[in-house]
């Protein structure tokens, strides 16, 4: 096997001095060589197949280059937006993701959260928190860099991005409300997360506010943002002595598990109940009928949190911060007026 060719090889076929090569080849140290130069070493790294030492970078920065992040579940189509935002500017800034999925246990996630910390990843950004989760607000408070997205722990200061979800349900009721529905239902997610703690509380404050008020008979908790969770919720509330016109579930993927429960008992969606979903999640606009849902920015959400993750490796001792997102309600065929 040929020796990996040296920044010594790249910077000569280059032309240039090989600290003029370091700095065009970190994302970095960029901004101290010009585009015309940075294009022409890129070209020679290229042409000679060079690969940057990530060990011998992390020897003399003291980092490792790497950032774990820690999802709750790789099957749920509205990761991988947000997977794919944070890759982006790590990439651009030099840095490798390592990606852990917890299947939402909480033991795995801390063998997970100890494993990457053993592999010396310089933070960690996850979407798996609960609303009391000591383990990220012990490590926070000993100084381990992390940023949440999606979620935040009650209480704490720990660096987060997320999406309006008071606004976002509010709109989706409001949007049932003006079509004439009374019996609003609301299937909700996990309690013991911010995302499904604010929602119902959200559903309950907007109906309140409309002067129709939350019958506890059509309020039902998944304890999994999940189609199978969803539907077993979802059960519950058509049992109800005066069942709902209008359903909103606090995911799409609860969505999902109300339409299955819907087919089960001959109920038509819209015609018998309407549907809100939430996320807009990749395909839901191919349902029959196409989902009334609220649309999420994943990607945004994703890259600001490793913008913030960056921000704090490069200062630690910058003042936490956290960021709420504007959401959107994305209206399709899945809302019609009540029936009768």
């Amino acid at each position: 096997m040929t020796n990996s060719p040296t920044l010594k090889e790249v910077a000569r076929r280059a032309g240039v001095h090989v600290t003029t090569a370091s700095r065009a080849l970190n994302p970095a140290t960029s901004s101290l060589v010009n585009s015309a130069t940075i294009r022409k070493v890129q070209a020679a790294a290229r042409e000679l197949r060079y690969q940057p030492n990530a060990i011998a970078r992390g020897l003399k920065t003291a980092r490792s280059m790497s950032v774990g992040v820690l999802l709750p579940d790789l099957t749920n189509p509205l990761f991988p937006p947000i997977v794919r935002g944070i890759e982006d500017v790590l990439a651009a800034a030099g840095y490798t993701t390592l990606i852990a999925n917890t299947d939402h246990d909480p033991d795995r996630q801390l063998a997970l959260f100890d494993t990457l910390r053993a592999r010396q990843v310089d933070g960690v950004i996850a979407a798996t928190a609960r609303r009391d989760d000591r383990l990220f607000i012990e490590a926070h408070r000993y100084g381990v860099r992390i940023v949440l997205v999606n979620r935040r722990v009650d209480g704490s200061e720990i660096p987060s991005v997320v999406g309006d979800d008071q606004h976002g349900v509010a709109m989706a009721v409001r949007h049932l409300v003006e079509l004439g529905h009374t019996r609003i239902a609301h299937v909700a997610g996990p309690q013991d997360t911010t995302t499904g703690r604010t929602r119902l509380r959200a559903f309950r404050q907007t109906l309140d506010e409309a002067g129709i008020g939350a019958d506890p008979a059509l309020i039902a908790v998944a304890d999994e943002f999940t189609e199978a969770r969803g539907a077993k919720a979802i059960t519950t509330v058509l049992n109800a002595t005066a069942p709902p016109t209008a359903v909103v579930a606090a995911n799409d993927l609860i969505a999902l598990g109300c339409l299955d429960v819907f087919a089960e008992r001959g109920l038509s969606c819209p015609r018998d109940v309407s549907l809100v979903g939430f996320n807009d999640m990749p395909f839901v606009d191919r349902l029959a009928p196409p989902l009334t849902t609220v649309r999420v920015p994943h990607y945004q959400i994703g890259a600001e949190g490793a913008r913030m993750l960056l921000e704090r490796l490069g200062d630690p001792e910058l003042p936490a911060k956290s960021i709420t997102l504007p959401v959107s309600l994305v209206v399709r065929k899945s809302t019609v007026r009540p029936p009768g």
